[in-house]
């Protein structure tokens, strides 16, 4: 049966997930800097205008679920390469149309309507993404490399990351605090779609996989693959949203809220701690370095000791490091702090985030894999993700920033659990 080229691999399964990560963070960076002044000015109470900014940051990430129950419908029945190319251009289009968007003072309440619409159909299409880019890397791989090959599309993470916080490096570095909010914030959404472009070439000429190929030649796929999954899955679902939770809690704690905790005065709502937005970027470009080498580490090694094993000490680890962390954000200037708390923490993140592209499509049967582990995955965003950099503002003005901490040692908790009620899944029949 032919297979794809491993470069073909590579670039289909990873283009998507880098697109992903860039969109997000790009309106992440966007939402904790610029939205709160362009689309949710309040004068009177900073702080307000940045956490009802970071609430949209959240409609994204609530959409997931919905896309993945569309798109993994269509990926288990009708394959998984015609799937990928229509969530890719979703996704890439609503992402162009937010940097066109006109501001509150030009449109009022409906640009900020406008925005979360934008915003919620970004959402359905990253819903369909990572599912059916993973798959195609897994579905691809030889047995004894799963791990290996989901690390192709995690490894689109900090592609991503890089792109877009390089982007607003630049920018802040030839542009002025006015010009940025005039135009600049633009610039990033609307080169998001050099990379829709690129993604569409190489998915459009991909192969569909050789698993899914098997499954339709032996008539295993299924007509309902929802009904199917919460049939018979349903406590796979559970475990791969508990699993991914915490790596979307500790990635938008790193990326997003540390970024406004770092750069913003404690009357804006972050931390005081003094450095510039060209500072604090810089030093997460570093990190997200560290999180690339720790993807690819703790993948070689998922495939040598099993996901169970990696996964597990990435959990107790990061519940050390959740009650150490805080100690770290609370000098002024001390850039060698932030670069403790940032490498070690990207550190985690690669080793929890690496394993997921393999343990999540191996939790599900090949007629329901695509709707299993996208639901799974997207509904983790919800749990993880979508109130993070809100939840963590309005924690860290309140009480603290150690009770960011203990928001962050809860979910790896609660990531530990779902692994102990898993089996190793690295020997599983992938065709099964």
């Amino acid at each position: 049966m032919a297979h794809d080229s491993v470069g073909t691999v590579i670039a289909a399964s990873m283009v998507g997930t880098a697109i992903e990560f860039y969109d997000f963070y790009a309106y992440g960076t966007a939402s904790a800097n610029y939205f709160p002044k362009i689309f949710f000015s309040d004068k009177t109470n900073p702080t307000v205008a940045l956490l009802v900014s970071l609430l949209t940051f959240a409609i994204a990430f609530i959409a997931r679920p919905l896309g993945s129950l569309i798109f993994g419908h269509y990926g288990d029945k009708m394959g998984r390469k015609t799937t990928l190319v229509v969530s890719l251009m979703t996704m890439g289009l609503s992402t162009f149309l937010i940097g066109c968007l006109p501001t509150y003072s030009q449109w009022g309440l409906l640009a900020v309507v406008v925005l979360c619409l934008c915003r919620f159909i970004q959402g359905i299409g990253l819903g369909g993404e990572w599912s059916g880019a993973a798959l195609v890397a897994t579905e691809n791989a030889p047995a004894n490399k799963r791990a290996l090959y989901g690390s192709f599309p995690e490894l689109g993470a900090p592609i991503g990351f890089f792109l877009s916080n390089g982007t607003y490096f630049v920018l802040e570095s030839f542009c002025t605090p006015a010009q940025m909010l005039a135009w600049g914030w633009r610039v990033p959404f609307l080169l998001s779609i050099v990379l829709v472009v690129v993604g569409l070439v190489v998915r459009v000429h991909m192969e569909e996989t050789p698993i899914f190929r098997l499954a339709q030649e032996q008539k295993k796929t299924v007509k309902s693959p929802l009904k199917e999954v919460f049939r018979t899955s349903w406590r796979q679902v559970l475990q791969a949203t508990f699993i991914v939770a915490v790596t979307y809690t500790l990635f938008y704690t790193l990326a997003t809220w540390s970024l406004a905790w770092g750069t913003k005065t404690r009357a804006e709502g972050g931390g005081g701690l003094g450095f510039t937005n060209r500072e604090y970027l810089l030093m997460l470009m570093a990190g997200i370095c560290v999180f690339a080498l720790f993807i690819v580490l703790s993948c070689v090694y998922a495939d040598k000791l099993g996901r169970r094993r990696v996964l597990m000490f990435s959990a107790v680890a990061l519940v050390v490091f959740s009650f150490v962390f805080p100690y770290l954000l609370m000098g002024h200037r001390n850039f060698v702090e932030i670069m403790v708390f940032l490498c070690v923490g990207f550190a985690l993140m690669g080793i929890a985030f690496g394993p997921v592209g393999a343990i999540l499509p191996e939790l599900f049967s090949a007629n329901v894999r695509y709707s299993g582990s996208g639901l799974g995955y997207n509904l983790a965003a919800i749990v993880g993700a979508a109130f993070v950099p809100t939840v963590a503002t309005w924690l860290s003005s309140h009480w603290g920033v150690q009770s960011v901490g203990l928001y962050m040692a809860v979910m790896a908790v609660c990531c530990l659990v779902a692994l102990l009620t898993c089996k190793e899944t690295k020997d599983t029949d992938f065709t099964a």
